[in-house]
């Protein structure tokens, strides 16, 4: 892994000079440079094979893990391959395979009336447009946009709660309001870049800058982040706090990507 550098963490002492706007532009793009460096790899962490399973995926992984999620969705598929599949599906018994992944009457409610509307007003296809998707019953703006950039190409900010909480700790935004935190960084991104942003940030929150106790010590773009000393700042403590691949453990994904350098999560159930 990339080792931290020599310079002085941004907020390391007592009093902070006010950044311009210049500069904060400046400062995050060069994070989003160094996040690009560290995680070559990063991709969306839910299993899927094509624009339905993920949108149904993305809907599920609400107040969950996308590796509990991930380790659902196989018999799901099996099940409900289609929207066609799924609009017709029987709600306890649908109830009973998505289960794991919590508010599990809410998310089949969800998924079939996604599904009946997907048959009945777009031909049985995923649209790929903002205003299409956040029609659909359970879509809204992130999980629309997770489709768009993942499935379509076009690009989008996909703000959860790990990218809001870093963007807030980088003070990139101060904003709380998802729509206005994604107003904000899109200000500061090339378009092009929104999507392969929003994986960096996340992968970067779920591995090292962590919400409770940040691995500090052991952060590369520490000495660009206003935050530091936030958390853990001993590099040997820290390293002992970082996760998925960075830890040394699996990943999220049961079929990961080919340049992903850590192991594949094991399915539901297994030791």
């Amino acid at each position: 892994m990339k080792r931290p550098a020599k310079a002085k963490p941004a907020g390391a002492g007592t009093k902070r000079k006010p950044e311009s706007r210049l500069a904060m532009v400046r400062r995050a793009r060069r994070i989003n440079r160094e996040l690009a460096e560290l995680y070559p790899y990063a991709h969306p962490e839910l299993d899927f094979r094509n624009p339905f399973e993920l949108l149904v995926a993305t809907v599920l992984s609400a107040q969950t893990t996308d590796l509990r999620v991930n380790q659902t969705t196989p018999a799901l598929f099996a099940a409900y391959p289609t929207p066609e599949d799924m609009a017709a599906a029987v709600p306890e018994e649908m109830e009973e395979l998505i289960r794991p992944t919590g508010f599990f009457r809410a998310k089949t409610k969800s998924l079939i009336g996604l599904s009946v509307a997907l048959r009945d007003n777009f031909g049985g296809e995923v649209p790929g447009r903002l205003a299409d998707l956040v029609t659909l019953p359970g879509v809204g703006r992130k999980t629309a946009n997770v489709v768009l950039g993942n499935a379509f190409g076009v690009p989008g900010i996909t703000v959860d709660t790990h990218f809001g909480r870093l963007v807030r700790r980088w003070r990139w935004t101060e904003q709380e309001d998802p729509e206005k935190v994604e107003a904000e960084i899109a200000a500061i991104f090339p378009r092009s870049e929104w999507t392969m942003l929003s994986h960096r940030v996340v992968f970067h929150g779920r591995r090292i800058c962590h919400a409770r106790k940040p691995a500090c010590g052991a952060c590369p773009i520490a000495p660009l982040c206003p935050a530091y000393g936030e958390g853990e700042t001993d590099p040997e403590k820290a390293r002992k706090l970082l996760k998925y691949e960075m830890g040394g453990q699996p990943g999220q994904r049961l079929s990961p990507p080919a340049d992903y350098p850590g192991r594949p999560a094991p399915p539901l159930g297994a030791g």
